[in-house]
């Protein structure tokens, strides 16, 4: 193919024009539209239910059967300790309960005797409160053993640690062998089923976002991610001044994950622009410009001034006026002309 330069591309186009070789929806016109200036800030994903279990109560780990980035169900067993002392002390408080039953039968069978020879005029109005004292103190040392059973019933069930909800392992805390105590970290996860976008606000636009509450959630490959329910923090941040805005995702849909970065864009204000399509743009060095047709139908090129770009479309300051027609594709028209001169 021959090389051509700029301004015999711009004749060659204008030949093509007039020649008829150039279609009518390879034209546009500059309209006038709502523009709305956005704010784009970058958010992270993160997990609503994110959290690290912890020992209960004292003792060995003795089973682990999850490790980092294992998916385990709500309710699966993540940890087990060694419960031979709270195993211990829940038979011996359930011993003691039995002996506390045992009490009260005979304090119960004592006091029906002692009330019945009470109405026969045999036994003393003593000897029946002595009676029914050995009975109100024996139900007390039932309550007492069966509250100690209980108690020692939970930590024995303590060294069974499960799973508070569906999710994912991020970080084991202890090995096997170990030996912890009560507060001790064990495992580190979140799940996946609940998520929502974190993003810093500059303490200039706070106000208005929280007043709007309107945001825009989108990924780098384009797809807008649907949001519900908007948290705003009440305080800044007093390192970087901003504000902490919450929004939690509708639909995640198994491609997102904590951590991620996702571009949010926060309305701030609209007003009335020229608009023409980003493709419509010529780009040479530092000149920006479009093909417009004059009043003979003729190409033109004429250099113009870009201000916002929003979706697609941008905003011409200056260069332009509403209702004049430019190319679609000044580089496809350019490129087509070019083709047309070859040998």
């Amino acid at each position: 193919m021959k090389m051509i330069s700029f301004e015999q591309g711009f004749l060659i186009v204008a030949g093509l024009l007039l020649a008829g070789n150039l279609q009518a929806n390879d034209w546009v016109t500059a309209e006038r539209g709502p523009l709305v200036e956005h704010l784009r800030l970058d958010g992270v994903i993160e997990a609503v239910q994110q959290s690290t279990v912890s020992a209960q109560t004292s003792g060995t780990v003795v089973e682990l059967p999850f490790d980092v980035d294992d998916v385990v169900d709500a309710g699966q067993l993540i940890a087990r300790l060694d419960d031979t002392e709270q195993r211990a002390r829940f038979n011996q408080a359930r011993a003691a309960q039995n002996e506390a039953e045992s009490s009260l039968d005979d304090a119960e069978r004592q006091f029906a005797r002692i009330e019945s020879l009470l109405d026969r005029g045999v036994a003393t109005q003593a000897e029946f409160d002595n009676a029914r004292n050995a009975l109100a103190a024996a139900r007390a040392r039932l309550n007492q053993a069966e509250s100690a059973v209980a108690e020692a019933e939970e930590q024995l069930d303590y060294t069974r640690v499960t799973a508070p909800y569906s999710g994912i392992v991020t970080e084991r805390h202890v090995e096997l062998g170990e030996a912890v105590s009560a507060g001790a970290p064990l495992l580190s996860g979140f799940s996946l089923e609940e998520l929502r976008v974190a993003v810093s606000i500059p303490q200039q636009f706070a106000e208005l976002a929280r007043r709007e509450r309107r945001a825009q959630v989108s990924l780098d490959d384009g797809r807008v991610l649907s949001t519900g329910e908007m948290t705003f923090f009440p305080y800044a941040d007093p390192a970087t001044h901003t504000f902490r805005l919450r929004m939690d995702l509708e639909e995640p849909d198994g491609t997102l994950f904590p951590g991620m970065l996702v571009r949010v864009n926060v309305p701030l204000s609209e007003r009335e622009a020229l608009l023409i399509p980003e493709s419509a743009l010529f780009r040479k060095g530092e000149l920006r410009a479009v093909y417009v047709l004059d009043d003979q139908d003729r190409p033109r090129l004429r250099q113009v001034r870009i201000g916002s770009r929003v979706d697609g479309r941008l905003e011409v300051l200056a260069g332009l006026d509403a209702g004049e027609r430019i190319a679609a594709d000044p580089r496809q028209v350019f490129k087509q002309a070019a083709e047309g001169t070859a040998p």
